[in-house]
């Protein structure tokens, strides 16, 4: 384990493999995420930039 991916202390590396937390960010390939997920994560990005789109263009013409 190299200095930049040592643990804090024993308890959080504990936590850290028991919540499947990814020791270093940086390495964490999203490309990998499976489809389904990704469609939904662009699905509600979406729908919540044009919601707040609506909302805003809304309010100016009321």
């Amino acid at each position: 384990m190299s200095q930049d991916n040592k643990p804090f202390n024993e308890a959080i590396d504990h936590m850290n493999k028991v919540e499947g937390n990814v020791a270093n960010l940086a390495k964490a390939d999203l490309n990998k995420l499976p489809k389904p997920l990704k469609y939904f994560g662009y699905f509600m990005a979406g729908f919540f930039s044009i919601a707040i789109l609506l909302i805003i263009i809304l309010k100016l013409f009321s």
